[in-house]
C-alpha cells in the first residue's frame, strides 16, 4: 500500500491546455510580466509627483534663543559701553509661493506623462514576446506528441511486419536475415521515440516553469488547435496592423515626443521664473533700534517675485542645440524603426505563403508514401518485391509523417509569428 501512495504521488497531473489559456496563465503568473508591471506601477506614481509640483511651496519655521548683550564703539573702536538687551528672542515666519510661469519648465510634467506612457509600451511589449515565446513552446511541444504518435504507429506497423515474417519464416518463405534488418528498424524507431520523449520533457519543464505552474504539471495541448482556420490576409493589411499595432514603432514615436519636450526643458532655462509670494513674520525684540526695543513685531507681505539666470545665457544655449540634436536622432530612429518592420513584415510574410505551399505539398507526399507502402507490401507479400523495397516505402512513409506534421505545426507557428511582428498576439 505504501508503494502503491508513492506512485501516485508520482503521477503527472495533465492539464489539456489552449494557446489562449497559455497566454493568460502568462500574464497572471510569468515573473518578466509581473516586473514590467511594476516599471508601470512606479511610472505613475512618477507622474503624480510630476503633477505635484505644480501645488504651492509652504513653509513655516518657529524658533527661540537666548541673546547676550551688545556693545556699541565708536566708529574709530573708541568710548565703547555695554548695550543691556533682552535674552528672549523668538521668530515665526509663514511664507508660501506659487509659480504661476516657469517658462516652459511644466514641460516636466509632460515628460512624466510620456514616460508613463513608455512604461505601459515597455509592459505591452514584454507580454507579446513572452506570448510568442510560449508559443514557439507550446508548438513545440504539440510538433513533438504528434511525432510521439506518428513513431509509434510506425513502431507498431513495424512489429506487425515483423510477426507476419516470423510467420512467413516458419512456412519457409522468408529468411532470418529479412527478419534481422527489420528488427533493426524497428530499434532504430525506439531511439528516436526515446529522444522525442526526452526532448518533451525538456520542452513540458520550460512551460511549467514560465508559466509558475505546479511542479509535476504535464501539458497536453489542445488537439483542435491544427483545425483551427488560418487566412493569409494581404501583404498590405499586416503591414497596416504593424504600422498601428508595432511596440517598437510607437515607442520610437514617442521618443520623438519626449526628445521635443526636454527642448522645451532646457529653453525654460533661458526664460524668467514668476512666482506670486506671500509672507507672515512675527519677530522680537526688535534690535535694529538701540537701545533695544522688547518688543513683538509682526508683519505681513504679498507680492510677485521674478527670478532670471543670467548664467543660463551662456550655459544653457549649448544644452538645446544638443536636445535638439536628439530630437533629430530620434526621428531617425523613428525612419529606421519604420524601414526594419516593414522589411520584417514583408520577409515573414513570404515565408508564411511558403508555408502553405510547404503543406500542401507534404499533404500529397503522405498519399503518395501511403499508396507506395500499400502497393509495396501487397507486392512482398506475394513475393514480387524486394526487403530493401519493403524497407524503402517503409521510411518514406515515416518521413512523410513526421514532414506533414511539421508542415501543419509550422504554418500555425507562421501565423503566429506574423501576429507578433504585428504586436496583435
Amino acid at each position: 500500500v505504501l508503494c502503491s501512495q508513492g506512485l501516485f504521488a508520482q503521477t503527472l497531473d495533465r492539464r489539456v491546455l489552449g494557446i489562449d489559456e497559455i497566454f493568460r496563465l502568462a500574464d497572471e503568473n510569468s515573473q518578466s510580466i509581473q516586473m514590467y508591471k511594476t516599471g508601470k506601477e512606479a511610472a505613475d506614481e512618477a507622474l503624480k509627483a510630476a503633477k505635484s509640483q505644480r501645488l504651492p511651496d509652504i513653509g513655516a519655521s518657529l524658533s527661540f534663543s537666548y541673546l547676550g548683550d551688545g556693545y556699541i564703539w565708536d566708529r574709530d573702536f573708541k568710548n565703547g559701553q555695554n548695550i543691556p538687551m533682552p535674552h528672549f528672542d523668538n521668530n515665526f515666519a509663514l511664507e508660501a509661493q506659487q509659480v504661476i510661469y516657469a517658462g516652459g519648465a511644466n514641460s516636466s510634467i509632460t515628460l512624466a506623462e510620456l514616460g508613463q506612457q513608455m512604461a505601459a509600451l515597455d509592459w505591452q511589449k514584454n507580454r507579446q514576446e513572452i506570448r510568442f515565446l510560449l508559443t514557439g513552446y507550446y508548438l513545440d511541444l504539440y510538433k513533438l506528441n504528434n511525432q510521439l504518435q506518428v513513431l509509434q504507429k510506425n513502431l507498431d506497423l513495424t512489429e506487425q511486419v515483423i510477426r507476419n515474417m516470423e510467420s512467413r519464416r516458419t512456412q519457409g518463405t522468408a529468411l532470418k536475415n529479412d527478419i534481422t534488418r527489420y528488427e533493426l528498424q524497428k530499434e532504430t524507431l525506439k531511439l528516436q521515440l526515446a529522444k522525442v520523449q526526452d526532448t518533451r520533457k525538456i520542452m513540458n519543464h520550460q512551460l511549467v516553469t514560465t508559466l509558475h505552474l505546479p511542479a509535476g504539471t504535464e501539458i497536453v495541448p489542445d488537439s483542435t488547435l491544427l483545425n483551427e482556420e488560418v487566412t493569409a490576409l494581404a501583404e498590405n493589411d499586416w503591414q497596416m496592423m504593424a504600422s498601428q499595432n508595432n511596440v517598437g514603432l510607437q515607442q520610437a514615436q514617442l521618443a520623438m515626443k519626449m526628445n521635443e519636450q526636454k527642448v522645451k526643458l532646457e529653453r525654460s532655462e533661458l526664460l524668467p521664473k514668476i512666482a506670486l509670494v506671500a509672507g507672515e513674520h512675527l519677530d522680537g525684540p526688535i534690535t535694529i533700534e538701540v537701545p533695544v526695543l522688547d518688543n513683538n513685531f509682526n508683519y505681513w507681505y504679498v507680492g510677485v517675485g521674478i527670478k532670471y539666470n543670467l548664467s543660463s545665457l551662456f550655459k544653457n544655449n549649448k544644452k538645446v542645440r544638443q536636445a535638439k540634436l536628439n530630437v533629430r536622432r530620434a526621428q531617425e530612429e523613428y525612419s529606421l524603426a519604420q524601414e526594419q518592420i516593414e522589411n520584417g513584415v514583408q520577409a515573414n510574410y513570404v515565408n508564411f505563403l511558403t508555408s502553405f505551399t510547404d503543406l500542401r505539398t507534404q499533404e500529397k507526399s503522405v498519399e503518395l508514401a501511403d499508396q507506395n507502402y500499400n502497393v509495396t507490401s501487397n507486392r512482398y507479400k506475394n513475393d514480387l518485391a524486394l526487403l530493401t523495397d519493403m524497407l524503402d516505402a517503409s521510411n518514406m512513409k515515416l518521413s512523410a509523417d513526421l514532414g506533414l506534421v511539421n508542415a501543419r505545426i509550422n504554418l500555425i507557428y507562421s501565423y503566429y509569428k506574423m501576429k507578433y511582428i504585428t504586436h496583435t498576439l
